[in-house]
């Protein structure tokens, strides 16, 4: 990469209009770092050590929460260190690799890992007789390693057609961290190549993923409308909000920023932040209030170590 560029290193402008706001928006964003790794990590732990949540939703809800640990640590750390005045400048490799590449990886990752999701919903209340059958742990193993090398394979080809361009100056980031629309503008060559490949790259894994969770609900759905009980129907809709609520919270964002009209570069800016930041810290609230099972193990797990505690 470096024999085809001059540049070395990047210069992060942040965020717009938020001048002598740092102070404030870097408390705001330590809660919500801090928030997303504690309730993430805590789901984790709770699903990892209870044996009545060793089912393959769970599985996925393990999966989900490392994603949101790993996800925001892509840009929140640097966003919060020049928020603190530290230096804005990112290295040409940094901008590559845990910028654009872990970025594009874990939120591919995370995209394939929602229609999996889907899917599994979709078997346990379409064909719950045959659901161990089907979602086996062999199965669910599989479905997990193809969410893990998709991703992997999405963010290197976006990564490979945006940093094969030569960048000679200038070398500003208009945004707080390395993404596509934000890079590509920087190359000192034809990007026209480049930016139809990389977005019709996103539109597609995007556009799949979601029409693939469309139809596994609208199955969900016409299966839940055949329960003749009111108590069957809500308990069958109650497997599948909060899963839901996470689908609209991630994919929103994705779809605005890739898949709409160009905006300006501050409302682009917030949008990434919702994306970044909000979503990921929210996943834990919402499968918490909204899954019994997962309440009912928090107070056992909680429980347990006042006793542990006060022995």
């Amino acid at each position: 990469m470096q024999n085809y560029t001059s540049v070395t290193e990047f210069t992060l402008l942040g965020i717009p209009n938020t001048q002598e706001l740092e102070n404030m928006l870097f408390v705001l964003f330590l809660a919500f770092y801090l928030f997303t790794l504690l309730g993430n990590l805590l789901i984790f732990l709770t699903i990892l050590v209870s044996s009545n949540l060793h089912t393959p939703m769970y599985f996925f809800l393990g999966n989900l929460s490392v994603f949101d640990i790993f996800f925001p640590s892509v840009s929140s750390p640097k966003m919060m260190l020049y928020l603190m005045g530290q230096s804005r400048t990112i290295s040409y490799q940094g901008c590559a690799l845990p910028g654009l590449f872990f970025y594009h990886f874990l939120g591919g990752t995370e995209c394939f890992l929602y229609t999996v999701m889907a899917y599994d919903r979709f078997v346990a209340i379409c064909h719950p007789l045959r659901y161990t059958i089907i979602m086996s742990p062999r199965v669910c193993t599989g479905l997990t390693l193809g969410t893990w090398l998709g991703g992997c394979l999405h963010g290197s080809i976006l990564t490979f057609l945006v940093f094969k361009l030569p960048y000679c100056g200038p070398n500003e980031v208009d945004n707080f961290f390395c993404d596509i629309p934000v890079v590509l503008p920087l190359a000192c060559a034809d990007t026209s190549l480049a930016q139809t490949v990389s977005f019709t790259n996103v539109d597609v894994v995007t556009l799949t993923c979601f029409f693939l969770i469309l139809t596994s609900y609208g199955h969900i759905v016409l299966s839940i409308l055949k329960i003749r009980t009111s108590a069957g129907r809500r308990r069958a809709f109650a497997t599948c909000s909060a899963h839901l609520i996470s689908i609209f919270l991630f994919y929103g964002p994705v779809m605005l920023i890739y898949l709409g009209p160009a905006s300006s570069p501050w409302l682009d800016s917030v949008i990434q932040l919702l994306n970044n930041i909000v979503t990921p810290s929210l996943n834990p609230l919402i499968y918490t209030l909204r899954n019994k099972d997962v309440k009912l193990t928090l107070r056992k797990v909680f429980t347990q170590m006042v006793h542990i505690s006060g022995a």
